[in-house]
């Protein structure tokens, strides 16, 4: 199974490599970050997330269910790309592991994903080591957010305690951090008392350099400060957002 897992990840990479995606085709706009080309493959947009259009059930299938502001995201995203000539850049890491491409997207001169982010179609959400851009991303969040475009202007804030009512949809959380947890794999800032039931925000180990960088330590900076944290809310032991770097964290209040 192994070996096998590995020939089909290696024929992934090959055909990728041997494939000019400084022209292609896109063929539909699934929603508002990823696309289907004309070779058939899917590319996934690095360093943004956009609003679902589909949610996962238990059993694993995707279901039609739009998420708020997710067909106005992915409108958009058909009208600046559908049926035209992309041109594709990778990072680090080609693809994902569900065998999507992952890529930055340029039609023309216009930059796709920076553009999403700009105008409040998308949050950024960069995962290491695909960072190339994170600075560009950040600077086009910090407008959007100024100007409230998009998901910045059309949803209030919400309190810590009433985040497992907003479960798949992309929102800002407020709440104060009152302790924090490390395990094997990443770090919890946790919002109560409960890890099973409370809002957390988590951290994986590969993105706490980033943190670092910033001569941050976010096992000990952000206890007892009040934070606004945006992201899509997961349900994990309670509800939880995941970020990759100190910017999608802002401090309130203790700062």
């Amino acid at each position: 199974m192994i070996k096998r897992l590995f020939f089909l990840s290696f024929v992934l990479i090959l055909a990728c490599n041997q494939f000019d995606y400084s022209q292609v085709k896109v063929l539909e706009v699934i929603d508002g970050d990823t696309i289907k080309l004309s070779n058939g493959r899917l590319l996934r947009y690095i360093g943004l997330d956009t609003p679902e259009v589909r949610i996962k059930d238990k059993n694993g299938n995707f279901n039609y269910q739009p998420q708020p502001f997710s067909l106005e995201a992915k409108e958009f995203n058909r009208k600046l790309v559908e049926g035209k000539n992309i041109r594709i850049e990778f990072d680090i890491e080609r693809t994902d592991r569900y065998g999507r491409l992952l890529g930055y997207c340029f039609i023309d001169k216009t930059f796709v994903n920076a553009k999403l982010i700009e105008q409040g179609y998308a949050v950024i959400s960069t995962i290491p080591p695909n960072v190339k851009y994170v600075e560009f991303f950040i600077d086009a969040q910090k407008k959007a957010r100024k100007k409230k475009k998009g998901l910045w202007g059309s949803f209030p804030v919400i309190d810590h305690n009433q985040a497992n009512k907003y479960i798949n949809q992309i929102r800002s959380v407020e709440g104060v951090v009152v302790d924090t947890y490390q395990s094997a794999k990443c770090l919890f800032l946790n919002f109560g008392q409960n890890y099973k039931n409370d809002f957390t925000i988590v951290i994986f180990n590969k993105a706490l350099s980033a943190f670092t960088r910033d001569g941050i330590d976010p096992v000990d900076f952000y206890i007892g400060k009040k934070v606004r944290v945006s992201g899509k809310i997961r349900e994990y032991n309670g509800p939880e957002i995941i970020v990759n770097s100190p910017y999608e964290i802002e401090v309130l209040e203790g700062g």
